[in-house]
């Protein structure tokens, strides 16, 4: 089993934010392989010295080849509030994508439709309507060049399979690393030029506004970017 370094971002009674390494699964798959959940899971017990199993909730998830902050509950309450936030679209969350090619504009909001192909996994995007395809919007603005790659910021407005991946590659500028969706190599790490970078919520008891920030992966292209943005 691959050990993995996730690192604990924010902690109180009902929720646990995690900074998620890439390769690592958010929850169980048909890899079997260790996952984000039964990491938290062990955390508490193991902290808290509990003699059961640790109630653990995923509240939202991150692509396995994606790094960056996920958000846990550790109780009944937590999760079904930050549930019905997510399902208001109350909670922001910020991405920081690392593409290949700087796109013809430093700031905008890109309008696809998508569909997924389930035979290999890949999303489908349109530019126009197309049978079950979802509207998918996000908005982007630019932070800095270094060499062949770009950095933006991203914020979404929907949550539809792979969208940023994909949204990305339709205009021409694939993610680093992303061959699924047509970089022209992979990263070193099999991971993707994407990291979920922060999130924003009302916690779901104390009413407080929170906002929780991953640093990114001290890998890759990353190391270029880690000192030009907050």
């Amino acid at each position: 089993m691959k050990a993995y370094k996730v690192d604990v971002l924010y902690e109180d009674n009902h929720l646990l934010a995690v900074n998620k390494p890439c390769g690592m699964p958010v929850q169980g798959d048909k890899s079997g392989d260790f996952h984000v959940v039964q990491w938290a899971e062990l955390f508490i017990v193991k902290k808290y010295n509990k003699p059961v199993k640790a109630f653990v909730g995923l509240v939202h998830r991150i692509d396995r080849p994606v790094s960056g902050v996920v958000l846990l509950a550790k109780t009944s309450k937590g999760l079904t509030r930050m549930n019905e936030q997510f399902k208001n679209k109350e909670v922001e969350k910020l991405y920081h994508v690392l593409a290949t090619d700087k796109l013809t504009a430093e700031s905008g909001t890109l309008t696809h439709y998508l569909g997924k192909d389930s035979n290999t996994n890949r999303a489908l995007t349109y530019n126009k309507p197309k049978g079950k395809a979802k509207e998918s919007i996000l908005h982007f603005q630019i932070l800095r060049n270094i060499g062949k790659h770009s950095l933006y910021e991203v914020r979404t407005e929907t949550g539809r399979f792979h969208q940023i991946r994909a949204q990305f590659a339709k205009i021409g500028a694939p993610l680093a690393g992303d061959v699924k969706y047509g970089a022209p190599h992979p990263l070193k790490d099999r991971s993707v030029g994407l990291h979920a970078k922060n999130i924003s919520f009302v916690h779901p008891v104390t009413k407080e506004k929170i906002k929780v920030t991953a640093p990114y992966p001290k890998s890759n292209y990353w190391v270029e970017f880690e000192n030009s943005v907050g």
